[in-house]
């Protein structure tokens, strides 16, 4: 096994006993048992998630729509939930597509600790602030997809496998800084793929640097959130139980799907998902605050 897999392996599993033991310490197990619903959700988005969609922005866009998971709790709980489905999709595609070690470890610690640093600020945010944030997130998340829906798939250009020197610390701050964002909804999926193009490396490159990145960002991210309790724990158990069957399903009997009309819904359901949580943010805002 490669020994990124291998400390993944460690991650994930310490991660899940962690979420295991609060569970456990914190209210029965039954009562977190996810319904359909909330099934439904973690399988749809990590099915789509696998074929090159993204997960953060439609599972926002269900919970608003839905009204599962308070505004305030969706980062921590789609982290939380969708920790795991994303390592499995790690453990699926990281081996297959080559990219230098040193680049790959250091834009994944880079990532790591972002994260670290990203949810101890998310945590202790008020709605507000984070309904704002999350609008911001999900435009971004449009305007990416909305780029890669014009131009149509970027042609895999030949380029370099890694980086080194000055181009490897930008790029391992820039990823760093995407760690960060990731912890109120800001897919790193599609900025990873601009940063390494733009500094020249071939951008199938970004495939094994974004997998990994999340897969071992998303637990750290998650443990927070889970020890300061701003997620939702029934929501997130069925983005995880539901999530891991959508991953193998795309992965060994889709594969692929024409997925165009689909991507163009999403821009618009996203963006109408920002602007709602931009009118929720200002109602908020003008509300007197309780004496």
């Amino acid at each position: 096994m490669d020994p990124i897999l291998g400390l993944l392996a460690v991650f994930a599993g310490a991660y899940l006993v962690y979420w295991f033991w609060r569970l456990t310490r914190e209210r029965s197990m039954g009562s977190c048992a996810p319904g359909p619903g909330q099934l439904a959700i973690g399988f749809g988005t990590n099915f789509f998630d696998t074929l090159g969609i993204g997960n953060f922005a439609p599972t926002t866009a269900l919970y608003r729509a839905t009204r599962m998971v308070p505004d305030e709790s969706i980062p921590g709980t789609m982290n939380a939930g969708h920790a795991l489905p994303v390592v499995l999709m790690a453990f699926l595609f990281i081996d297959h597509v080559e990219v230098e070690p040193l680049t790959l470890y250091c834009t994944i610690g880079a990532a790591v600790l972002g994260a670290w640093v990203g949810v101890g600020i998310v945590a202790r945010l008020p709605r507000r602030k984070i309904q704002v944030g999350m609008a911001v997130a999900l435009l971004v998340a449009a305007g990416f997809m909305l780029r890669d829906q014009v131009q149509q798939a970027p042609q895999m250009a030949e380029g370099s496998l890694g980086l080194a020197g000055g181009a490897l610390i930008l790029a391992s701050l820039a990823i760093g800084a995407l760690g960060a964002l990731m912890t109120i909804g800001v897919g790193l999926y599609a900025p990873c793929m601009v940063l390494v193009s733009m500094l020249g490396m071939n951008p199938k490159a970004a495939f094994p640097i974004m997998m990994g990145a999340c897969a071992f960002l998303m637990p750290v991210a998650s443990a927070r959130f889970i020890s300061a309790g701003k997620y939702r724990p029934r929501p997130a158990l069925g983005l995880t139980l539901g999530g891991i069957p959508g991953v193998l399903i795309a992965f060994y009997l889709v594969k692929s799907l024409p997925l165009d009309w689909l991507k163009w819904l999403v821009v618009g359901v996203v963006v109408l998902t920002a602007v709602w949580m931009l009118a929720s943010a200002g109602r908020d805002s003008g509300r007197p605050k309780a004496a």
